[in-house]
C-alpha cells in the first residue's frame, strides 16, 4: 500500500506516468491543431469542432482528462446539483465533498478529503456564558446548558491537499451518506401497538374499556394513594395545611385551594395580585419568599393587542378545579431502576399543569437531598414567575399561549400521551464484542430536530433531572422543547433523576408554539397548529427521547473509558429499537456547557444507533465543519467495514493517548490513521 508520504500519488489514475500524461496532452493538442488547419470543412463546421475542443487549453485540458478534487463548489462534475429539500433552501450534502472513493489507486476506500494532514483547530466548543453557576438556579438540576448549539465548530483534516491534484475522471462512486427522506419515520414504520390496556407497568389514567368501544376518553375510576411511590396530590384527603393563629389549626388542603380558586374562576379579570395572593394563602410558609415579579412585569409589558391574561386567569383557575373529575386515580412514579409507562389524556395533562401553575402540588417546595421529592425536578412554578428576565418574558408567552388553547373548548386536545421510563442493564463486554456495523446516516448544518426530523425519535439533550432549567432561567435544547411542547412539562411531576442506564420517552406530546433563536436570542414566534396523525391510542405521532450527557467540570474528564461507556449504555437505553420503530433524530449531544467533545459525542452515538439497528440524521446546528468532518469519518468508516468493537477498540487507545499527551488529539484524524495503517498492513 502506499505510504502516507506519498498520499498524493493516489489521485493519479492506475497506472499513469509524468510522460504518459505528457503523450496524452500533446496528442489532443495535435488533434485538435490538425483539425483546424484543415481548409476541406465548411466554416459552421469548424465553428462546432472549436467548440467541442475549446477546454482543451493548457489548464483546461487537464481538467478534462483528469478527475481532480470537487470540494471546490466550481469544479462538481456535471449533472451534480445541491439538494433542494420543500421549502427551497439548498441543502449541502457529501456529493462534491467526497470524490471517486472507489476508484483510487492500491483499493484505498476513503474519501478524497481536502484539507492538509495535521491542519487541525481547537474545538473551544463551549461558551463561557453558558456554563452553569454553582447555587444558581441553573445549576446540574436547574438547567441543561449542554445543549451542544454552540457556533464554534470542529476541525478534521487527515487526508491529503487537493490543491492541484488531477487524476482521470472516472464515474462517481455512491456515498455513505444517505439523505434525508431515506431514513425511516412515523408513521409509515410503526407495527400495530395492540389493544391499550392497563398492567403493573402501564399505567393509564382513562377508562380503557370505554376507549375500547370508541366512546371517547373518560377518566379511570381509582382510589387515592398517599404513599412514597405515588404522586401526592393537591386534593388527597390525607393532605392537610395548618391555619390560624400561629398556625395551629390543621385544615384540609384541598378545602383551602378550591375556595381560593372558585374565587378566581368566578371572576371576569383577574389580576396578578389576585393570583399571587391566593397562591399564598394555601402555601403561608413561603410569605415574602415567593416573588411574582416575573409575572407582574410580563403581564405589564406585553402590548394590550396580545393582553389576554387577565381574562385567561379565571379559566386556568376553573381548569386546576377540576382535577378531582379529571384524575380519579393514583398516579405511580416513575422511580430509578424499574421500566414502567404512564398514558393519561391531554386533557389530564392540562388540569394537572393548571395545578402547577397554581403551585397546589404539596410537598414539591422543598428542595436538597434530603427533602422528600429531592430527587425529583420542581413542578411547581412558582420558580417561573419569580426574578424578572427577557428569558422569563417569552418563557410565558409561550406557557400562556399553551393555556389559551387548552381551555378553548373548540381547540384544546383530544389525545392521549405515554410518558415511558425505560431500564437497561449493561455489561460493558457487549460493546467490546459487538460485530454491528455503522448505521445510515444523514448530516446537516441546516434545519433543527424537532422542524426536519419529524416523524423520527427525537432527542433531547436532557437533565438528568428531566426538563432542566424550563421553569427557571435556561433556554437552551432541552427547555426550548418543553417550551413548545408543554405537556413535556408534566414528566417533572413523576420522573426521577435519571440514572446513568435510563432513560425517558415521550409519545403523543402536542407542538403548541413555533420560536426563533437559543438562548438569549430566544423568541416566542406565535402558535403552531400541529397536522401529525395520530396512532391506534389517538396518540400525535411523535416520539421524543430525554437522554442525558455527563457534564464535564474538565474537558479532559471525558477522555476515559469509564466515561465512554457510560455515555454508550445511556444512548443505547434510548436507541435500541423494539420493533419496527422510526430513525433518530440527534445531534451535539452534551456539547455545549456540559463540555462535551463534538467528535467524540458524534461517534459514542454512531456506536449505540449502530448497536440499536436504526438510522440517525445528525444535525450540527450550522456548524458546517462538523457536517464535513463527520461525513468524510462515516465514509471512511462504512468503506473500511468498521465493527463497533473495532470503533471501541480504537477508542481505548485514544483515550489512553488523550491520557499521556498534554494537549488535545483530534480523535478522527486518529481513527483515520490507524484504520488506515492497518489497512496497509494487508
Amino acid at each position: 500500500m502506499t505510504s502516507p508520504a506519498n498520499d498524493h500519488l493516489l489521485l493519479r489514475p492506475s497506472g499513469a506516468t509524468d510522460s504518459a500524461l505528457t503523450s496524452v496532452l500533446v496528442f489532443e493538442r495535435r488533434n485538435y491543431t490538425a483539425v483546424k488547419r484543415k481548409g476541406r470543412r465548411s466554416s459552421a463546421e469548424s465553428t462546432k469542432m472549436a467548440e467541442g475542443h475549446k477546454h482543451h487549453n493548457d489548464s483546461s485540458q487537464m481538467r478534462d482528462l483528469m478527475s481532480f478534487d470537487n470540494n471546490s463548489g466550481n469544479d462538481k462534475p456535471k449533472g451534480e446539483r445541491a439538494n433542494k429539500p420543500k421549502d427551497g433552501r439548498e441543502e449541502k450534502h457529501d456529493h462534491g465533498r467526497e470524490n471517486n472513493s472507489k476508484e483510487m489507486a492500491e483499493g484505498h476506500k476513503h474519501p478524497n478529503y481536502h484539507s492538509q494532514v495535521g491542519d487541525l483547530m481547537s474545538f473551544g466548543n463551549n461558551s463561557e456564558n453558558d456554563k452553569p453557576k454553582h447555587g444558581s438556579e441553573d445549576n446540574s438540576k436547574g438547567s441543561s446548558r449542554q445543549a451542544g448549539c454552540s457556533s464554534s465548530s470542529t476541525s478534521f483534516s487527515p487526508g491529503p491537499s487537493s490543491t492541484g491534484a488531477v487524476g482521470r475522471k472516472r464515474k462517481e462512486s455512491p456515498s455513505s451518506h444517505c439523505q434525508l427522506k431515506d431514513l425511516k419515520r412515523l408513521p409509515q414504520c410503526t407495527s400495530k401497538l395492540g389493544e391499550l390496556c392497563f398492567s403493573k407497568t402501564h399505567t393509564v389514567l382513562i377508562d380503557v374499556d370505554v376507549f375500547k368501544c370508541g366512546a371517547g376518553l373518560l377518566p379511570k375510576d381509582g382510589r387515592d394513594v398517599w404513599a412514597s411511590n405515588f404522586v401526592k396530590m393537591p386534593n388527597s384527603l390525607s393532605s392537610f395545611i395548618l391555619t390560624g393563629f400561629k398556625q395551629s389549626k390543621q385544615v384540609l388542603r384541598w378545602n383551602v385551594i378550591s375556595k381560593q380558586l372558585e374565587g378566581l374562576a368566578k371572576k371576569s379579570s383577574v389580576s396578578v395580585n389576585d393570583v399571587e395572593e391566593a397562591i399564598i394563602k394555601y402555601n403561608p410558609k413561603y410569605k415574602g419568599q415567593w416573588s411574582f415579579d416575573a409575572l407582574s412585569k410580563f403581564v405589564k409589558c406585553v402590548p394590550k393587542g396580545e393582553n389576554y391574561f387577565s381574562q385567561l386567569f379565571p379559566k386556568i383557575a376553573a381548569l386546576a378545579l377540576s382535577l378531582p373529575d379529571q384524575v380519579k386515580t393514583a398516579i405511580p412514579l416513575l422511580q430509578r431502576g424499574h421500566t414502567a409507562a404512564i398514558t393519561l389524556s391531554q386533557v389530564q395533562i392540562s388540569c394537572l399543569l393548571a395545578n402547577a401553575f397554581f403551585c397546589t402540588f404539596p410537598h414539591r417546595n422543598t428542595e436538597g437531598p434530603r427533602a422528600e421529592y429531592g430527587n425529583y425536578p420542581s413542578i411547581n412554578f412558582n420558580s417561573l414567575f419569580g426574578n424578572w428576565s427577557e428569558r422569563k418574558k417569552e418563557k410565558l408567552r409561550a406557557i400562556m399561549h399553551y393555556f389559551k388553547v387548552v381551555t378553548n373548548e373548540e381547540t384544546k386536545p383530544t389525545g392521549l400521551v405515554t410518558f415511558e421510563r425505560r431500564f437497561k442493564e449493561t455489561d460493558p463486554s457487549h460493546w467490546r464484542h459487538c460485530k454491528e456495523k455503522m448505521p445510515k446516516l444523514h448530516v446537516t448544518s441546516r434545519g433543527t430536530i424537532e422542524r426536519e426530523g419529524t416523524g423520527m425519535l427525537q432527542v433531547d439533550f436532557a437533565n438528568k433531572w428531566i426538563g432542566g432549567g424550563v421553569l427557571g432561567s435556561g433556554l437552551l435544547q432541552e427547555e426550548i422543547l418543553f417550551l413548545i411542547n408543554p405537556e413535556l412539562i408534566l414528566s417533572r411531576l413523576f420522573t426521577e433523576r435519571l440514572d446513568d442506564n435510563e432513560c425517558l420517552i415521550i409519545t403523543g406530546a402536542q407542538q403548541f408554539s413555533r420560536y426563533t433563536g437559543f438562548g438569549d436570542s430566544f423568541e416566542w414566534a406565535g402558535p403552531h397548529d400541529d397536522i401529525l396523525e395520530r396512532d391506534e391510542w389517538q396518540r400525535l405521532k411523535r416520539q421524543i427521547l430525554a437522554i442525558d450527557a455527563l457534564n464535564f467540570r474538565s474537558r479532559r474528564e471525558q477522555y476515559n473509558m469509564r466515561a465512554v461507556i457510560r455515555e454508550l449504555n445511556k444512548a443505547y437505553c434510548g436507541f435500541k429499537a423494539h420493533w419496527n420503530e422510526p430513525d433518530i433524530a440527534t445531534g451535539k449531544w452534551g456539547c455545549g456547557a456540559f463540555n462535551g467533545d463534538p467528535q467524540l459525542k458524534a461517534v459514542i452515538q454512531l456506536m449505540a444507533a449502530a448497536k440499536g439497528k436504526r438510522g440517525l440524521a445528525y444535525f450540527t446546528f450550522g456548524d458546517e465543519t462538523l457536517e464535513q468532518a463527520l461525513q468524510q469519518m462515516h465514509h471512511l468508516l462504512v468503506t473500511e467495514d468498521t465493527t463497533v468493537e473495532k470503533l471501541f477498540g480504537l477508542l481505548e487507545q485514544y483515550c489512553a493517548v488523550q491520557q499521556a499527551s498534554g494537549s488535545q488529539v483530534d480523535l478522527f484524524k486518529f481513527i483515520w490513521d490507524n484504520l488506515k495503517s492497518s489497512t496497509s498492513h494487508l
